[in-house]
């Protein structure tokens, strides 16, 4: 009978994997012993593994490069990394390592792209695509850095004032995009995006402020929906409607040579994940050009937003289980050394999946449990709602510790978290490690942050001069 948890990964999902693999009854994440990285750090901790964000930005570039030889696609394709997925300095730099542009969100997001020109990182050559809703320090920045010679920064536009606004703080001509408010899946709460301008009033917003204005040149049509780049019917959809836009707006407006399909590219939430890029870049590029070639107009150059598809699967979270809690007769509660609200926030929040599985002991027996955070919420947990699954894991032994991992958490998490700051229930953010490795191949390591003292916590909270 086949009872170790060995046995069950190998049963239920094809095992190893790319980047899981096992060595002496341990996991190994890419090649990096995990089980070392706690014997040298401790737990909880959190690491980011600075390759994979390389690795994904040119799998992206593949993808199109390939669909554009297949179509005969005659429009060029750049890759933007959302820098909100991650604003932390070693992810931009190791993004920017492979020729990318950035896509920015809010005022102080203009703020790093300043930082990232003086440090040499990126030039006026690099495009900064500036989405969000603007006001005030936003719109400045946005035009200061336009005025300073950045003609290759393009501010989306999201409602009918901002133009009005940029117009008054921007010295020459600037070049704009326009965000579609698409229309949201049957089931959403409400019918259309909040964010962008609607399909049927591009056109006419276009010959209002637009086609007469001498400051302005339009250079690029946004179009992105919540559920991402899936392959269904509703994606198609949507991107149709765009289509009709684009080439409609194409036809009166001779400068707009671009489309912005956003980002949204799935990511690993489970051993069991399964999607075809390729075949995906293959279709919106071979759609876009059908449309295109039956209104007679030429095919855009292609923009893409990828965020969580960029820094997601570089980071990972490894806690050590406590204590097991038998709370009746078939609920066992593995509590962990740490809190999901905290440092998972999006386990708590939207339900979201993340790959998980036991760093150590392959070979022991296992059982079903649940595991819960610290803290007193009765929200602090992560059970099969979220996980693909039920959760099994190797049976608690007090004499035997077992660590747990959970992977593919590098977007979001810090930042919705409150990195630096406070906690739900004062619980400390872990250490974080950054891994990469040297031009030899071999893993190099760097203690990016300690875990929080108290001491820190107090401070914020007013108690510590």
């Amino acid at each position: 009978m086949k009872t170790r948890y060995i046995d069950l990964i190998d049963q239920t999902f094809y095992f190893p994997q790319e980047e899981f693999t096992l060595e002496d009854n341990e996991l190994q994440f890419h090649g990096i012993d995990l089980m070392e990285l706690v014997e040298e750090y401790g737990a909880p901790l959190k690491f980011t593994y600075l390759p994979k964000i390389s690795d994904n930005i040119n799998r992206a570039k593949g993808w199109f490069k390939s669909a554009i030889k297949k179509n005969k696609y005659k429009g060029k394709y750049n890759y933007c990394y959302c820098t909100k997925s991650s604003h932390f300095e070693y992810v931009l730099h190791e993004a920017l390592k492979n020729d990318i542009h950035i896509e920015t969100s809010s005022a102080f997001d203009i703020d790093i792209v300043n930082k990232l020109k003086a440090d040499g990182k990126i030039d006026d050559q690099t495009y900064v695509i500036c989405n969000g809703f603007k006001r005030d320090q936003y719109i400045s920045n946005i035009a200061n850095l336009i005025n300073s010679g950045h003609k290759n920064c393009i501010p989306i536009i999201d409602n009918y004032e901002e133009i009005g606004l940029l117009n008054e703080e921007i010295k020459g001509k600037y070049k704009i995009g326009i965000r579609i408010a698409s229309e949201e899946e049957p089931k959403f709460e409400f019918y259309t995006s909040r964010l962008g301008v609607g399909y049927k009033n591009i056109l006419p917003f276009y010959n209002r402020q637009i086609k007469d204005n001498k400051k302005v040149q339009l250079k690029m049509l946004h179009f992105f929906i919540n559920t991402g780049i899936r392959d269904t019917a509703y994606y198609w959809n949507e991107l149709l409607k765009c289509m009709q836009v684009y080439v409609q707006l194409k036809k009166v407006c001779p400068t707009l040579d671009s489309l912005n399909i956003g980002g949204g590219f799935p990511i690993k939430n489970s051993l069991a994940f399964e999607f075809d890029y390729q075949y995906m870049v293959d279709e919106i590029l071979h759609q876009i050009k059908l449309v295109c070639d039956a209104e007679e107009v030429p095919v855009p150059h292609i923009f893409t937003e990828f965020g969580s598809f960029t820094v997601g699967e570089s980071g990972g979270a490894v806690y050590e289980v406590l204590y097991q809690k038998q709370q009746n007769d078939r609920e066992k509660w593995n509590m962990i050394n740490s809190s999901f609200i905290t440092t998972l926030p999006d386990t708590w929040a939207i339900n979201k999946r993340f790959v998980m599985l036991a760093v150590n002991r392959w070979n022991d027996e296992y059982e079903r449990v649940l595991l819960g955070g610290l803290t007193c919420d009765s929200d602090d947990y992560y059970n099969s709602e979220q996980h693909m699954n039920g959760i099994y894991l190797p049976k608690y032994k007090k004499e035997k510790p077992l660590y747990i991992g959970f992977f593919n958490t590098g977007a979001y998490q810090e930042t919705i978290g409150g990195f630096g700051g406070l906690q739900h229930c004062l619980i400390p953010s872990p250490k974080h490690i950054l891994i990469d490795r040297d031009e030899n191949g071999k893993i190099t390591k760097k203690l990016f942050s300690e875990q929080q003292k108290s001491e820190d916590l107090l401070k914020i909270l007013g108690y510590n001069d």
